[in-house]
């Protein structure tokens, strides 16, 4: 199955809103960081990406229409190639704001110990360069994430979504009708801090 729209924001943008709104917008279901978290053969199969194994991308996203968030934002590059009739989205919000949202959740997951995290510190390892919890350095690596999305995917085929920006900008750049109910508010910190783990990490 081919993708309909790649997400390439960081964890801590809006992620969990896009995948519902995606949903609502009849392009999911919507491959999400917490999705992984009840389906350990899912689950294990990015496991042995980030170990090394070839991808294959329809197993990988084996019942998904679209995907935003890690662990597949870590991979934008090879989508974009692989479904190049995909739209593609850059959830946004401001460095600081990202940071103070990243540091008070994904962080202290990271900080947990390895074998009840391999995925989430691949993640720091390999996005952050092991240096997760260093704050000007992670801001940095934020900030080029950013900056390299939008120099790379053609300016018609992304959209930079900022948090806040509602349904106007999503569904125009989708070109759907806007929906009758509110833009999705999910996965705040708060909610995300209750969770006893946002992935198979924990089990």
């Amino acid at each position: 199955m081919s993708l309909k729209v790649i997400g390439t924001g960081f964890g801590r943008t809006g992620t969990d809103s896009m995948r519902m709104a995606l949903n609502i917008l009849g392009f999911g279901p919507t491959h999400h960081m917490l999705e992984l978290s009840d389906k350990p053969v899912l689950y294990r199969r990015w496991i042995d990406l980030a170990h090394g194994s070839q991808p294959d991308w329809d197993s990988l996203f084996e019942g998904y229409s679209s995907c935003v968030d890690w662990p597949s934002a870590y991979y934008w590059r090879e989508l974009i190639d692989v479904y190049p009739d995909a739209p593609v989205l850059l959830t946004w919000r401001s460095p600081e704001s990202w940071w103070k949202s990243f540091e008070n959740t994904i962080l202290k997951i990271m900080k947990r110990p390895k074998e009840k995290n391999p995925l989430t510190h691949f993640l720091a390892s390999n996005v952050f360069n092991g240096k997760p919890d260093d704050r000007d350095h992670a801001i940095d690596v934020y900030k080029h994430h950013v900056d390299e999305v939008i120099a790379t995917v053609p300016q018609d085929r992304l959209l930079v979504y900022k948090l806040g920006d509602g349904w106007e900008p999503l569904c125009t750049f989708l070109d759907v009708l806007v929906p009758e109910i509110d833009y999705p508010n999910r996965n705040t910190t708060t909610e995300l801090q209750s969770r006893k783990s946002i992935s198979q990490d924990d089990k």
